[in-house]
């Protein structure tokens, strides 16, 4: 890279090849063996130890897009028997300025028994959700999974509009009125989990 060289990028632009001699750093990402940026802005290249550390810096207001393998926060909007609409919140932490439409299909819904899954038993419209942002294939939309234990349904409603709570992998329950519904409920890790137990 011409470190002399203004260089203004898009979120999931290629920029360079990660090597022993170019790490990644704020605003970019790695994806199989090149640093891509994560936001809209000016390439600095700041050299530690010899090593070339590539950092993305947003002009103005920062822009985040959902990429590949990103965790995302998102709304359910339509349901089917094959896929259901989301719109698309927040990147990991981050709450978006602009939202973004994600479908998830029936078949990445669970990792396992894909074809005994029903939408209508795994989510509900107005469901929020945490999925994975799968590559890209169609534009405009992104295509996402739940397919891992700590993906799906974290926060819902009963059909009486009261908050629900997680009570196994596969059902909620009604806070005030205890009816149960079923659910691909997401494990959600506490932050200061302990995997040792000890």
């Amino acid at each position: 890279m011409d470190e002399n060289k203004i260089l203004i990028c898009v979120p999931g632009q290629r920029l360079c090849l990660l090597d022993k001699t170019h790490v990644n750093g704020h605003g970019t990402y790695e994806r199989q063996g090149y640093i891509y940026s994560s936001l809209a802005g000016l390439v600095n290249v700041t050299t530690k130890d010899g090593i070339d550390v590539v950092e993305v810096h947003s002009i103005g207001e920062q822009t985040i897009i959902p990429a590949q393998g990103d965790i995302v926060t998102a709304q359910v909007t339509i349901l089917s028997q094959q896929f259901c609409k989301c719109i698309i919140k927040c990147v990991g932490d981050t709450v978006l300025s602009r939202t973004y439409r994600g479908i998830l299909r029936r078949e990445d819904v669970r990792a396992t028994e894909k074809d005994r899954i029903e939408m209508y038993k795994s989510f509900r419209p107005g469901d929020i959700i945490l999925a994975r942002v799968l590559p890209i294939t169609e534009s405009h939309t992104y295509q996402l999974s739940t397919a891992e234990n700590e993906l799906g349904v974290v926060i819902a409603h009963s059909d009486a509009g009261h908050p629900m709570v997680p009570i196994s992998w596969t059902e909620m329950q009604c806070t005030k009125t205890f009816v149960k519904q079923p659910r691909k409920v997401a494990k959600v890790v506490p932050e200061n989990h302990n995997v040792d137990n000890t």
